[in-house]
């Protein structure tokens, strides 16, 4: 049966219990003629090991994108914005698929047809637009999906004057992946605009769960992991061993630094010694965990794309998995490396591991349990790092910025405490989000292995390293352990 997404649609009132106008719920329809069922793919598997890990605190892994609609084009109303929710609904495979479970195995389930649910809340002031919408986006994700029974997105918009001033998508992390919500949010602009977004991937999930479960992909899956079982063997079983206090409670605390300094630094120094700048920033964080834990070299797991191929440039679907990034400290009894000197060695040590960033995790939870029976000890980095921005954003071009410039950049840095939760399935995971004005770095970490105060020491540490590095004064890796200490200890 097929549904139009302009046509009436049944209206229900959402009481916002705040005082302000209750929230409009619409229907969105869609058919999109295709159904079929599959294993997980190897990202939508890891994921589900990870949110078995992190329940019921799993909404950790929800995630979303606010699409601004009163900027530019003709205006917006909510019949429009519902045809085009329809189209990206149809389009994109992922936004239709469930997970069940069956036999005690979760299998992805893709439906032809069905309907979601759009919430529609007022904002009197066009000037507060922007914030309802970031508002609406923090409540749509939450809370925890229910994987089985529904949709993995959910639906908002903000509209005043009777006009969409945006458009909100709350996603399911089994859904999607930080650069499938960009498509999706490239996509839903065009058909909000011009209703059609161009050619749809050439692969989707299904395709991409039938590859990878078949003699091609077990091939490609057990190359992978034995890069990962070569690496690991060269590095302490764990980055964080020994509980240094109590936890507290919550348990897992999240720092942020938000630097105007970093952006202008981290492009520097990736010019200068001609890599990215998510390498940069990986390093001094691989860099910083060795020095404060005593380690000879670091194990960090970056967040890998695994979208090098065409056909998958525009896949929505959750393609990312681990890398395994490892970082020797070299012998330096008289003390004279640097910082810098790490660069060189690490560029490729990175590319190394993103190209072995696509297994099956239950070939990799196969792995860490051998390795953990033959060294008598559980066998984990429990230590991430994901750069949440843009990966094709060139470096900044033109001079290099001044040592004075850095430093008055570096009197705006905000560093705070943003939130708290329960459970994480890490000890140290640092995300890295924002663009050209300012760099944003989080740090979520357990309290039991890194207090508080530990937690913004790495934060200031990291800024420290990098900005010293572009103002020419790399710091040297034997005074890296000493940025982690006190203050009163750095004097």
């Amino acid at each position: 049966m097929n549904h139009s997404a302009a046509g009436a649609a049944p209206e229900r009132q959402a009481p916002p219990g705040d005082g302000r106008l209750p929230d409009e719920v619409l229907d969105v329809p869609f058919d999109g003629g295709r159904s079929g069922d599959a294993p997980l793919t190897w990202g939508q598997r890891a994921l589900w090991h990870a949110i078995g890990r992190t329940a019921p605190n799993d909404h950790y892994f929800n995630f979303g994108r606010v699409l601004p609609l009163a900027d530019r084009g003709a205006p917006v109303d909510t019949a429009r914005l519902r045809t085009a929710l329809s189209a990206l609904l149809v389009r994109h495979e992922a936004l239709r698929t469930r997970v069940v479970t069956e036999g005690g195995e979760p299998a992805q389930r893709l439906h032809a047809e069905g309907r979601a649910e759009l919430v529609v809340r007022d904002e009197p002031d066009p000037d507060r637009a922007g914030e309802t919408a970031a508002a609406l986006l923090a409540e749509l994700s939450g809370h925890r999906f229910g994987y089985a029974e529904e949709w993995p997105v959910r639906l908002g918009a903000v509209r005043s004057g009777g006009r969409i001033t945006h458009a909100v998508l709350a996603l399911c992390h089994l859904a999607a992946d930080g650069h499938a919500a960009e498509v999706l949010v490239r996509d839903l602009r065009l058909l909000v605009r011009r209703g059609a977004a161009g050619p749809v991937s050439p692969e989707t999930p299904l395709d991409l769960a039938r590859h990878q479960h078949g003699p091609a992909g077990r091939r490609a899956s057990e190359a992978a992991l034995a890069h990962w079982e070569r690496r690991l063997a060269q590095v302490p079983p764990t980055m964080f061993a020994e509980r240094v206090a109590e936890p507290l409670r919550p348990r897992f605390w999240t720092g942020r630094l938000v630097s105007a300094a970093l952006p202008r630094a981290v492009d520097a120094v990736a010019v200068a010694h001609g890599v990215s700048g998510s390498t940069v920033l990986l390093t001094a964080a691989a860099a910083l965990v060795a020095a404060g834990q005593g380690h000879r070299a670091a194990a960090v797991m970056p967040i890998a794309g695994n979208r090098a191929a065409e056909r998958r440039r525009t896949l929505v679907s959750t393609l990312s998995q681990d890398a395994l990034f490892v970082l020797a400290l070299p012998d330096d009894p008289a003390g004279e490396a640097v910082f810098t000197d790490l660069l060189a060695g690490a560029w490729p040590a990175a590319l190394a591991g993103y190209r072995a960033a696509a297994y099956d995790p239950v070939g990799w939870d196969a792995l860490l349990e051998r390795a953990a029976r033959e060294r008598g000890a559980e066998v984990h980095p429990y230590c991430c790092f994901n750069d949440m921005r843009l990966v094709d954003r060139a470096a900044a071009t033109g001079p290099a910025p001044t040592a004075a410039e850095l430093a008055e950049l570096r009197r705006r840095t905000v560093l705070d405490f943003p939130a708290t939760q329960e459970r994480v399935a890490c000890r140290y995971c640092l995300h890295l989000t924002g663009d050209a004005a300012a760099l944003t770095v989080t740090l979520t970490a357990d309290t039991a292995y890194l207090p508080p105060e530990a937690v913004h020491a790495h934060l200031r540490g990291i800024e420290e390293v990098v900005v010293a590095s572009a103002a020419g004064s790399p710091p040297p890796l034997s005074r890296l352990a000493g940025l982690l200490a006190g203050p009163e200890a750095r004097r």
